[in-house]
């Protein structure tokens, strides 16, 4: 999911079998791309970090960074997991409680992405806070991942993933998911990023909990 996981070494969506060849090849060269731009924004800053260069990095042609990523801030933000993700949700209990399917996946997705280097989940929690047309495009790939949620959300409760109440949910999902990985970046990656994102789902699921005086 958007901002929350970054693609790792010691395990990728490559790896699963259930994909076909051609599909895996797909992902390696996404990884590629994506770990060639990482280490550029580290040794130069965002900003001087070029397609140009990402690409000669990855060793692959600018075309084909064009082609899989139409944007030098797409690299940094997507990833490989909202398939495994949907798939986690779809397999839990049928009864479990909305709230506990969603902690249970939202907690898989950090498992996940926190396979990699913790410096490469703090970069582009940082990229979102400190780049202007990075926190933008951030903004943007909310729908798509609001409208996949829509459509787990529908499955599981039977309501319409188009209607209105399905949606503000799955939205206020995605915003309170992109305001904790801003929030933690913001406050210098202090703090368990699990234990932010179970305040984050308590808020959601119940609502302003009571000032402390």
């Amino acid at each position: 999911m958007t901002g929350m996981t970054a693609p790792d070494t010691s395990y990728s969506p490559a790896d699963n079998p259930r994909l076909g060849l051609r599909e895996r090849k797909k992902i390696k060269t996404r990884e590629a791309i994506r770990s060639a731009t990482y280490a550029l924004v580290e040794e130069q800053g965002y900003d001087a970090t070029t397609i140009e260069q990402i690409a000669e990095r990855a060793e692959v042609s600018p075309s084909t960074v064009f082609r899989y990523f139409p944007t030098k801030e797409d690299i940094v933000l997507t990833d490989e997991y909202d398939p495994l993700i949907m798939e986690e949700l779809r397999a839990r209990p049928a009864d479990e409680p909305w709230l506990d399917s969603l902690r249970h996946v939202m907690h898989r997705a950090i498992q996940l992405g926190m396979k990699e280097p913790l410096r490469v989940s703090r970069l582009r929690t940082r990229l979102m806070v400190e780049v202007p047309a990075v926190r933008s495009r951030m903004m943007e790939s909310m729908a798509d991942t609001g409208r996949m949620l829509c459509q787990a959300i529908g499955e599981r409760t039977g309501r319409d993933p188009e209607s209105l109440e399905v949606r503000v949910y799955a939205m206020s999902l995605v915003g309170g998911l992109m305001e904790t990985s801003m929030y933690w970046a913001e406050h210098a990656h202090e703090g368990d990023f699990d234990a932010l994102l179970d305040r984050t789902l308590d808020v959601i699921g119940h609502g302003l909990p009571p000032e402390n005086h």
